[in-house]
């Protein structure tokens, strides 16, 4: 009976203690964002989020937990805007194109900003360790639902049956890294359009077409062989 006696309050206490790290975090997203990961420190985020540097390290331990942390919260919300709402859209290629468009769109909203994607892989490309591999990880989990999705579009009758998905996935990546260096290092004005062409000259290349729907019911129907 005692226990529960207290139970209340424990729940309270991890909820406001959660709460608190997502507050965190979200501080630590903001600021990695402008000095990147190597730049995040349990210092720097203690001053921006108003916080001591003892109260920061009891939520993460170390820097590299912290930055750990900030590479998933990043994910997460990467996939929350850019993959998520194309699962409402019909499959095959509006969804291809709906994918597209939401990642060129997250890609322009961060090019004063920065991606983390882009700038984490300059900083840890020849740096082996956790923070490496959590970002590695995000990126391939992010380019294996490019890569499904077009892959459902070439199922579909979208694509060309001989698409090769691997080396298109590999074309609409290299297209965004352009779009951000372009814009944010060139400071192009022609970037956008330039990565719209692009994405359909890929398009047009890998044979993409959008069939009616009385087409493609017509041609899931056998044909009949008039003697």
């Amino acid at each position: 009976m005692a226990s529960s006696k207290y139970a209340p309050t424990e729940s309270r206490a991890a909820q406001k203690g959660q709460q608190t790290k997502a507050a965190i975090i979200d501080a630590a997203l903001g600021l990695a964002t402008q000095i990147g990961l190597e730049g995040l420190s349990i210092g720097a985020l203690a001053e921006v989020a108003r916080m001591s540097k003892s109260g920061v390290f009891a939520h993460f331990g170390s820097r590299e937990e912290l930055q750990i942390s900030v590479i998933r919260e990043y994910h997460t919300r990467f996939s929350a805007e850019v993959f998520l709402p194309i699962l409402t859209a019909e499959r095959g290629l509006p969804r291809l194109r709906l994918l597209f468009d939401n990642w060129t769109k997250r890609t322009s909203a961060e090019i004063d900003a920065g991606c983390l994607y882009i700038s984490g892989a300059a900083e840890f490309d020849d740096r082996p360790g956790p923070v490496r591999d959590a970002l590695a990880s995000s990126v391939k989990t992010w380019l294996a639902a490019v890569y499904r999705t077009v892959t459902q579009a070439r199922d579909e009758g979208h694509l060309a049956a001989d698409t090769d998905a691997e080396q298109m996935v590999f074309e609409l990546h290299g297209l965004i890294l352009a779009l951000q260096y372009e814009a944010r290092f060139l400071r192009s004005s022609k970037s956008l359009a330039r990565t719209a062409k692009g994405f359909e000259n890929i398009l047009q290349r890998y044979g993409a077409a959008v069939a009616t729907p009385l087409e493609r019911v017509s041609a899931k129907r056998p044909k009949v062989v008039k003697k």
